[in-house]
């Protein structure tokens, strides 16, 4: 069986709820599908200090709950389940849900999010938010004159291992090669900071940490020196991952224009796509900022975009 909608949200996290607050705003009767992680990457995270309306912080758990429910009262559809095809070809556009359900949409938000590359490291998932990051700007402040690494050799690890440098008592800067791919410029303010240390020809094999009851923290991380085949062991507090980022595109991958790092292209200061009548709205179409406040305020764009789009065709 068909059914017929006037908004159709994939992905759930900041972009997306918040996309239904405001299409449920404007009586467009959106209907959104969670996905696999509902409530994004948000839900990860234990302590956010940086989202605003949470003076003393709040897990993000809650947060994406108390949107949640935000979205639901004003007049959200949410399901969960996962779009597993869409025909962007005409509209109303198609789009299949768990393989079984179709849905005819007259516009369609694409709110899937991007997810951080690991390590891949057993112990990197046991501390995963317990002393190991991917964000710098999201987790910095709880590392303040602390000791901490930072993994990764482009301009996103030297810009977070910059970032980190000015808040906590060192930096170790971890890459596996003899030379950075980062810019030159990033590399020159990298080698004139004092406090970061490069630790170059290293592999990260073990994130070490200790636990007591429930409570876990980052104690240190083992590396090994690929030239040498040595083992070292480097005391810290933290440890933040920046090997890049992958945004979940693949289900648009003919449909859409997606740049040559898989992100959807987004009309300059709009959250407009190639296909008329479709809209990307945060870490989907943004792999600068990464943060959920920037990924709230496009899915807010996006659903005031549909909106207007729907009025033009009348």
């Amino acid at each position: 069986m068909k059914e017929y909608v006037k908004c159709l949200i994939i992905g759930s996290g900041p972009a997306g709820y918040t996309a239904g607050i405001y299409a449920a705003r404007a009586d467009l009767k959106p209907l959104l599908i969670e996905g696999l992680t509902p409530g994004g990457q948000l839900t990860i995270t234990t302590d956010v200090e940086n989202f605003p309306g949470y003076p003393t912080g709040k897990s993000g758990p809650e947060i994406m709950q108390d949107i949640r429910e935000q979205a639901i009262r004003l007049g959200t559809e949410i399901r969960p389940g996962i779009v597993t095809k869409v025909d962007f070809s005409s509209r109303p556009f198609h789009c299949i849900i768990d393989d079984e359900h179709e849905i005819l949409a007259e516009t369609v938000i694409i709110a899937t999010g991007a997810t951080a590359r690991w390590l891949g490291l057993e112990s990197e998932s046991n501390y995963r938010g317990y002393g190991v990051s991917a964000c710098a700007t999201c987790d910095g402040n709880f590392f303040r004159n602390k000791e901490v690494a930072v993994v990764g050799g482009g301009d996103t690890a030297l810009e977070e291992a910059l970032y980190l440098a000015k808040l906590c008592k060192k930096v170790y800067l971890i890459h596996r090669r003899d030379e950075f791919r980062a810019s030159k410029a990033m590399q020159h303010r990298v080698f004139n900071t004092e406090n970061i240390d490069i630790q170059w020809n290293c592999i990260p094999t073990e994130i070490l940490g200790e636990k007591q009851g429930f409570i876990k923290k980052v104690t240190g991380i083992k590396l090994t020196d690929t030239k040498s085949n040595s083992l070292k062991i480097i005391p810290l507090d933290g440890v933040f991952i920046a090997i890049g980022h992958q945004p979940a595109t693949a289900l648009f991958e003919g449909q859409i224009d997606l740049d040559e790092s898989g992100y959807i292209r987004t009309q300059a200061g709009s959250t407009r796509t190639n296909i008329s009548g479709v809209f990307a709205a945060g870490d989907v179409q943004d792999p600068v900022y990464r943060q959920a406040i920037t990924a709230a305020a496009s899915g807010c764009q996006a659903a005031i975009e549909a909106e207007r789009f729907l009025l033009d065709q009348l």
